[in-house]
């Protein structure tokens, strides 16, 4: 039953994936271009303006959710793609399809990150404002790699392939589904505010640079069958040795900063190393 089921929803999305097309980058392309009109105008496309412009909003968001500091700093953990993707670890095995396309685009949001945090080598907020002005959550970053925020673009990239993966087939349905699919991204992205380590428009670009990644990592699938093979059997036993590493990686983690949300991914990956190795095992 299980098998029959996961083969009729890789089915469902890989129609879903296929219905993705070149002219989804019209919107977030037109939305980048709309902000770099405003900078523009306002004359911030330096990097002293562009950290000035929004001084005032950066301390209203950080001064407003730094009030909830625990869950600010667990949320933004979602950022990290090893806390992330350990949530999803289960797909491999249950939704693969879902996991080819999450593996391309997770490539193509690493490759774009570094290429514009270098390029544009944006201080952070501690680096540029007194630190006792506002609240730092967890470590105080200094260095110039704000804009755009790796965090972010890492969170919309994951979201924007589940959104299509599991998109429902009524409009109504699917218009609600993106609506909170969007919201969920932006409320855990302006963790990186709270946590006084990004920008508003580091956030803002982010995760429309994210969700750029995640239809690129689409789109190459749709051409190139680069991980189908992940769904194979033989190669269970590596995908339960990556998942112990994952797990000392996040005790190590624990050992700077107890949080609530490292144990949870434990808890994930434990349960999909259990699930693969009783599918090894299983004649």
């Amino acid at each position: 039953m299980h098998n029959c089921e996961a083969k009729c929803f890789n089915q469902a999305a890989a129609e879903n994936f296929a219905k993705v097309r070149p002219s989804c980058f019209l919107l977030p392309v037109g939305l980048l271009l709309a902000i770099a009109i405003f900078l523009y105008k306002e004359d911030a496309l330096n990097i002293d303006s562009y950290r000035q412009i929004q001084k005032g909003a950066f301390y209203y968001v950080n001064s407003r959710l730094s009030q909830f500091p625990n869950l600010e700093f667990n949320l933004t953990q979602l950022g990290d793609a090893l806390v992330l993707l350990s949530f999803l670890t289960i797909f491999i095995i249950r939704r693969p399809k879902i996991w080819e396309h999450l593996i391309t685009s997770s490539l193509v949001s690493l490759l774009i990150t570094f290429v514009l945090k270098t390029f544009f080598s944006v201080p952070r907020p501690a680096a540029t404002f007194n630190n006792s002005s506002f609240t730092i959550i967890g470590d105080t970053l200094t260095c110039n790699n704000s804009l755009p925020s790796g965090h972010t673009i890492t969170i919309f990239t994951t979201l924007t392939v589940l959104m299509y993966g599991f998109m429902p087939k009524a409009l109504k349905n699917r218009i609600l589904w993106c609506l909170f699919i969007m919201a969920t991204g932006l409320f855990i992205a302006l963790s990186r505010v709270a946590v006084g380590a990004h920008y508003p428009l580091d956030v803002l670009i982010g995760s429309i640079v994210g969700y750029i990644c995640g239809i690129t990592g689409i789109l190459v699938c749709q051409k190139y069958n680069l991980w189908g093979w992940i769904c194979e059997r033989k190669y269970y036993p590596i995908f339960i040795g990556l998942f112990l590493i994952c797990c000392f990686v996040l005790i190590t983690k624990i050992t700077s900063n107890n949080l609530f949300i490292f144990y949870l991914s434990i808890v994930s990956l434990a349960f999909s190393s259990y699930v693969f190795t009783k599918a090894c095992i299983k004649r």
